[in-house]
């Protein structure tokens, strides 16, 4: 199967028009011409610097905009994220993802955000980042630490995206994404569903990241969290798009795996609130990475335990060797 970077809204619209088992009955044949069955690779993220960021994300209690009383922290020290992907690693995590609330790291944090990277690294997890915007000498720097790969998602369909965000535009983003690529570090890119948005956006975004000049290696898919005190979770609160439809939330997985064949598709934010059905059927559709653990930055997450419970359930195996990050475009 050839990857393709050419695809069509209207050939998207028609993956999400498909009957649900059609859908589901060609993501799984998908999935396993590029990736192990049955296999799930565990992730941790860690906020690093929370709060106080001055983006005016609607669905982000860590905006200085949002009224969520999320104090405002300085980045944490080296030896404490160490600590904690030592932690991680131990729970079985194979991946450490670490999250700071910046429109932009300053480059006088970049010497302890390398020494992070390396330490993270020295213990045998895959690395990632979130920071913000990145210049292409900062993009270097991380990749030169040892940084496997840099997350800076698109959120949503561009139609859609100014009523997510007014404080950084949708070329900002795909300035980064250019610096990640030049830097030879792996892109992670996805977004968020589950803010108001049409099926008309979620088609809108999937075509966004499919269409990329090279597919993300990790697409996460998150379903919106509706915080109280964030733009989005005051304006959805009582309504009835306060939730995703599952089975929506499921076409857009499989979707993202039809359409990017090769690349980690991540179940994200809000699985703590999906029954084990709908995870059963996110697997089925194609995802092949969660976030463990009790937090995500700011929000739950479904604990170890419970995840622990649901793979004996599903059959699912931990994903020990994952493949390098740092792969050349098709």
């Amino acid at each position: 199967m050839n990857l393709r970077n050419d695809w069509t809204r209207p050939e998207i619209a028609g993956l999400f028009e498909r009957p649900l088992l059609d859908l589901l009955f060609e993501a799984q044949q998908v999935h396993r011409s590029y990736h192990s069955a049955n296999q799930v690779q565990l992730s941790t993220l860690l906020s690093i610097k929370t709060g106080g960021c001055p983006e005016d994300c609607g669905y982000c209690s860590q905006s200085a905009h949002a009224k969520t009383g999320l104090k405002a922290e300085k980045l944490m020290d080296v030896e404490s994220v160490l600590a904690a992907a030592a932690e991680a690693r131990s729970a079985g995590s194979g991946r450490f993802c670490m999250g700071a609330a910046w429109r932009e790291p300053k480059d006088r944090d970049l010497d302890a955000l390398c020494e992070m990277v390396a330490g993270v690294k020295a213990m045998g997890l895959e690395t990632c980042m979130t920071l913000g915007m990145l210049s292409q000498q900062q993009a270097d720097r991380l990749a030169a630490a040892g940084l496997d790969y840099y997350n800076h998602n698109l959120d949503t369909s561009p139609e859609h995206y100014g009523e997510v965000i007014t404080t950084r535009t949708w070329q900002d983003r795909l300035n980064t994404l250019e610096a990640v690529r030049a830097s030879g570090m792996a892109v992670c890119c996805g977004g968020i569903v589950g803010m108001g948005e049409s099926r008309e956006d979620r088609v809108g975004f999937i075509h966004a990241l499919a269409t990329l000049p090279a597919h993300p290696e990790s697409v996460p898919i998150n379903a919106l969290v509706p915080i109280p005190g964030t733009v989005l979770g005051d304006m959805l609160a009582g309504t009835p798009l306060a939730k995703i439809d599952d089975i929506e939330f499921v076409r857009t997985v499989a979707a993202a795996r039809i359409t990017m064949p090769r690349s980690m598709v991540r179940l994200s934010a809000g699985r703590e609130s999906m029954s084990d059905s709908t995870q059963a059927l996110c697997f089925l559709a194609g995802a092949n990475s969660i976030f463990t653990g009790d937090r995500l930055l700011t929000t739950g997450n479904a604990g170890a335990g419970a995840d622990a419970s649901l793979f004996a359930r599903l059959g699912l195996t931990v994903m020990v060797e994952v493949e390098p990050a740092r792969v050349a475009a098709e």
